[in-house]
């Protein structure tokens, strides 16, 4: 039998690894998002993509929600997947170029960018429409 002590960790184990993104929905499969690294967003960009940059970190409540919003416009969306999706740890990358030569000036920063062009961004925000709007923004971008 378990003991209540016992429970409490695994419960608190549990749920620490939910919220790190250690576990994710078998639907999420679809969702691919890369965890940036030094020259894969210039790398792509010559390469012609369009690239939808996420400044997040793991315990910021404002990028879940976005990352929420994000997943669900994607599922109603699949042409949204022909984007790259890079997300950037604010945590890690804050003072690193992918920040400072875009003047990104917080985390829960959503950055959509072609070539030399910076097509939009979201500071902070978590409205659907607006979401949405910067997605379009990069799909129309991507198929012209």
């Amino acid at each position: 039998m378990i003991k209540r002590r016992e429970f409490i960790k695994l419960a608190t184990t549990a749920t620490m690894l939910v919220g790190s993104g250690h576990f994710a929905a078998a639907d999420d499969a679809n969702f691919d998002v890369i965890a940036y690294k030094p020259g894969i967003v210039k790398q792509a960009l010559a390469d012609g993509k369009t690239v939808f940059i996420d400044y997040a970190t793991h315990w910021c409540t404002t990028c879940k929600s976005q990352e929420r919003t994000i997943r669900s416009l994607r599922k109603e969306n699949p042409k949204y997947n022909d984007l790259l999706f890079v997300r950037v740890d604010w945590d890690e990358d804050s003072s690193s170029p992918i920040s400072t030569d875009y003047n990104i000036p917080r985390r829960s920063t959503l950055l959509v960018l072609k070539g030399d062009r910076e097509l939009g961004r979201i500071v902070a925000g978590t409205g659907r429409g607006q979401i949405k709007e910067l997605l379009d923004a990069g799909l129309t971008a991507e198929n012209s």
